[in-house]
């Protein structure tokens, strides 16, 4: 059976939300705009599709039930990713008439970039934003060409004819699904080992690829990869089949790690973390509706 069977619809989760708020089915169906009887409807499907009692009704008013309360908590998660979504999906959908222009690397743009836009409608509601992904290069060649105002890039160095400030930091982590032999061992990796072992990797240009070849490169450099593909969901994919071993930004493989479809393994004696940087061309720094997002994204609004 699909997960659409078995996980309920956004309408339901947000009306559940309503619920824990007001303590009121008749208040939370005026919030979602939907009757009172079809409010109990829905909830009532929700809880013959979970197999578990989610609201107790009584004259006093509507309240959790334990259940409840611990599937309300998994809903909020699943809304705020649902508004993420929409964010990143809205920016897409306004590239042609936009106002602000963004470039991301791809684990930017997966991860990071759409908690910042959710931020930035809240503080300007009517900007259009248009969304670029790419690699680190690839940022930088829109940002020269005048085909971007602001950037955001993953890679050891600021691109030449590009200024930069330094949004975030993250960790490279090396992962293999858990039948192969590296999530067995009792022992790091050398970084040797490493650079001797074909891996499932990015393309060369992106901000994960360069940091890993300049990590390696005293050990005699990247050995030729399994696998080389042009998006991190696609070397995610191929890791958690079995296909090999790969490195992965530690913001994109947090689910994996926990669903353990992949396992972390450790590597001794070579660092791999990388800054994530905002870019722009050399000279004024952003103004307008660039300038908002280069804030939201220093100060952690995602």
């Amino acid at each position: 059976m699909s997960l659409s069977h078995r996980v309920p619809d956004l309408g339901a989760l947000e009306l559940l939300l309503a619920v824990a708020r007001h303590g009121s089915l008749g208040r939370a169906a005026r919030e979602v705009g939907i009757t009172q009887p079809a409010a109990s409807s829905r909830v009532r499907s929700m809880e013959r599709q979970l197999g578990v009692a989610l609201v107790d009704r009584s004259p006093r008013g509507s309240r959790l039930t334990d259940a409840g309360a611990l599937v309300t908590d998994w809903a909020r998660r699943v809304v705020e990713a649902a508004e993420a979504f929409d964010a990143g999906a809205q920016a897409l959908r306004d590239r042609r008439d936009s106002r602000l222009r963004v470039a991301a690397s791809m684990t930017i743009a997966e991860y990071l970039l759409p908690g910042w836009l959710i931020a930035l409608r809240a503080e300007r509601p009517g900007t259009a934003v248009s969304l670029q992904a790419g690699n680190s290069t690839a940022v930088a060649a829109s940002l020269l060409a005048g085909e971007a105002d602001l950037g955001y890039v993953e890679g050891l160095a600021v691109p030449e004819g590009l200024d930069a400030v330094v949004v975030a930091h993250d960790r490279l982590v090396v992962v293999a699904a858990p039948s192969h032999r590296w999530a067995r061992r009792r022992a790091p990796l050398t970084p040797a080992e490493l650079a001797a072992t074909p891996l499932v990797l990015r393309e060369y240009g992106s901000g994960t690829r360069q940091v890993l070849d300049a990590a390696l490169a005293e050990y005699g450099g990247l050995a030729e990869p399994l696998l080389e593909l042009a998006s991190t969901t696609a070397v995610k994919a191929a890791a958690v089949t079995g296909a090999g071993p790969a490195v992965l930004s530690e913001l994109a493989v947090t689910e994996e790690l926990a669903s353990r479809r992949l396992v972390e393994v450790p590597v001794e004696g070579v660092r791999l973390h990388r800054a994530l940087r905002a870019v722009w061309p050399t000279g004024p720094r952003p103004t307008g509706p660039a300038r908002d997002l280069l804030s939201l994204a220093r100060g952690g609004g995602g």
